[in-house]
């Protein structure tokens, strides 16, 4: 049986399903990782997988494998999936496309009494958006061994300190299965693009080749509080001017590197935010990214040096401490001319693309050959309420999933 095809419409109704845990009033989703909504989507999750007759573990970090057995049990399994939480203001697809198009593949091979040489495991990695507990990607972190356990564990919630691993535990999943013990043939992941190429290109799929590095940093201005009125504007020490400063040398470092840098401030406190006193600190994130890693290399040399010059001309200390970072990651070459000969069997226009976000993938890509179908969003938004994808379009990718997981499963 070649050139296999899902229900699209089931797959479109369990997301719309899923969609619910969360909703908000402009039509997008709130389910924070490891929030009480978290545990009601992964439960739902669940389910849905158990109907399907496959059976579930829980890892300690909290990741949830759904596993769909393959005649020969001692093969590694191909695994597919994605991640369940969203942003504060995100939408219904980022994430949850590639959990629900693993569960729309399971089910499709149920209807076809399809049996998979190797096992087949869905999977939904804890705290992917990295929102409430920074970094991102933690769960899927643990498991490559990016991060040790009790580091992922002990990840803060950004506003209220509580730990992952407590809400974890409070939710009903700090699981016992030990992470990374599982071995894994080939990963897939399903995604929306997040970005406007693949519509722009009236492209329905998009053969992932890599992903571009990225940097993150926290940014500390310190300078000196004091009264709004009596202090004349040559006496003061005032951060957030500092930071300013900052923050548009953040936006031109990545307009000199064009076209294909970007670079966001996404992240600001400022203390004490009193509307009569100066600040005298100011705490701000920063987000750098491309394709090629000297570059990456250069843009934190102009970062550092223009908060340098910032803080030096306003009478200001600085500390720049880089938090997050992982090179240019390029995906298994074998699994990507998979996608795309699952898309040409299927006769879908499709083109090769590089990831402009951070994906579980990204990191699975350490410990197992690794590839990534994109489809396109409406508008190329993301992050957003407003986040939406044509049912063809999201049909048309888990198709190619499909296809691409039996070229390794069957």
């Amino acid at each position: 049986m070649r050139n296999l095809q899902v229900n699209g419409r089931r797959l479109w109704a369990s997301l719309m399903e899923l969609a619910r845990v969360g909703a908000t009033p402009k039509g997008g989703v709130c389910r924070l990782a490891a929030s009480d909504l978290d545990g009601q989507a992964r439960r739902l999750f669940i389910r849905w997988c158990e109907e399907a007759g496959c059976t579930v573990q829980v890892d300690k970090i909290g990741n949830i494998f759904a596993r769909r057995p393959g005649r020969n049990p001692g093969l590694p399994a191909i695994v597919t999936g994605s991640h369940l939480d969203t942003q504060p203001t995100g939408g219904k697809f980022d994430g949850a496309y590639g959990v629900m198009a693993g569960l729309e593949l399971v089910r499709t091979l149920n209807d076809l009494n399809y049996e998979t040489e190797a096992p087949i495991e869905i999977v939904a990695w804890t705290n992917e958006e990295g929102s409430r507990f920074s970094p991102a990607m933690v769960g899927s972190g643990v498991f490559a061994g990016v991060f040790e356990l009790a580091e992922g564990l002990a990840r803060p919630d950004n506003l209220t300190g509580v730990t992952l691993g407590d809400e974890l535990e409070r939710i009903g999943f700090a699981g016992s299965a030990p992470v990374g013990a599982r071995p894994v043939a080939a990963y897939f992941e399903a995604h929306i693009e997040q970005g406007p190429i693949l519509e722009a290109a009236q492209k329905p799929i998009g053969v992932v080749t890599g992903a571009q590095g990225q940097r993150w940093y926290e940014i500390v201005v310190t300078g000196q509080e004091a009264h709004a009125g009596p202090t004349p504007m040559q006496r003061r020490r005032d951060a957030l001017v500092g930071a300013a400063r900052m923050i548009e040398a953040v936006n031109r470092i990545a307009h000199a590197h064009a076209p294909h840098a970007c670079a966001t401030v996404g992240f600001v406190q400022v203390s004490p935010n009193s509307r009569n006193t100066i600040p005298g600190r100011v705490f701000f994130t920063a987000d750098f990214r491309h394709p090629e890693d000297a570059v990456l290399g250069a843009m934190d040399g102009e970062l550092r040096q223009a908060c340098e010059a910032a803080a030096g001309s306003a009478g200001l200390e600085v500390d720049v401490k880089e938090f997050w970072y992982f090179p240019p990651t390029p995906f298994d070459a074998d699994l990507v001319a998979a996608v795309r000969s699952a898309s040409a069997a299927q006769g879908y226009p499709h083109q090769d693309i590089i990831s402009g976000a951070g994906h579980d993938a990204v990191y699975l890509a350490r410990v197992a050959p690794t590839a990534m179908v994109f489809v396109p969003c409406i508008g190329g938004i993301s992050h957003n309420e407003t986040e939406d994808a044509n049912p063809e379009d999201l049909t048309a990718g888990c198709n190619v999933l499909l296809n691409a997981v039996l070229s390794r499963a069957a």
